[in-house]
């Protein structure tokens, strides 16, 4: 059976999410802003694994990430990792049901909302185009902008785990854990304006 995909590219407002194309040197420059890898799991990153693991993206059904253009110019990256939910590859419905959301941005466009935006559009496709159940996204506990813009489409804390994330040279961190529901999302969307007629 064929996985189903999200239609690239995607525009928002005020940014384009298209796929990769060679993008690599410009990501890790972001990736490796220092405050940016003080939020991840890993401060280093080899440059030839990078990059691979980006061109194997492009051809791997279940992994849906789009570098986010500003004006032409490249300014991040979001991402629907799709999962089986909690026991769903042994006897769960099929086909996969759960996505992973991600999303990293140079802090040189921090406090314009282009983090929420784009994440907004890639969650919009998680239910839209893949027809997911449910939405994940996790942090640190103190990575208060991230779990900010989180709240903001919509999701709820799950989980507080106590120092249950370990951090290459912040030894163990607290984390939070987000979701939300194909339904709920649906919920919250605006509906569509319509037209009325004029009455003379």
């Amino acid at each position: 059976m064929t996985s189903p995909s999200v239609t690239w590219p995607r525009r928002t407002r005020r940014l384009v999410l298209r796929p990769y194309r060679a993008d690599a040197d410009r990501l890790l420059q972001i990736r490796n802003q220092p405050d940016v890898w003080r939020w991840l799991l890993r401060t280093e990153v080899d440059p030839a694994a990078f990059t691979k693991a980006w061109a194997d993206g492009v051809a791997d059904p279940l992994d849906h990430s789009a570098v986010v253009e500003l004006d032409g110019a490249v300014i991040g990256w979001c991402s629907i990792e799709v999962q089986d939910g909690m026991g769903q590859d042994e006897a769960g419905p099929s086909p996969r049901s759960e996505g992973l959301l991600g999303y990293i941005f140079d802090t040189a466009y921090a406090g314009h909302g282009y983090a929420k935006e784009a994440a907004a559009s890639m969650v919009a496709a998680a239910f839209d185009e893949l027809g997911l159940h449910r939405v994940t996204a996790g942090c640190f506990a103190d990575n208060t902008p991230s779990w900010k813009i989180m709240e903001s489409l919509g999701m709820r804390r799950e989980q507080h785990g106590v120092e249950d994330s370990w951090h290459a040279e912040l030894g163990w961190l607290d984390g939070y854990t987000y979701a939300i529901l194909d339904r709920e999302w649906a919920a919250r969307a605006e509906p569509a304006p319509t037209a009325v007629a004029a009455v003379r």
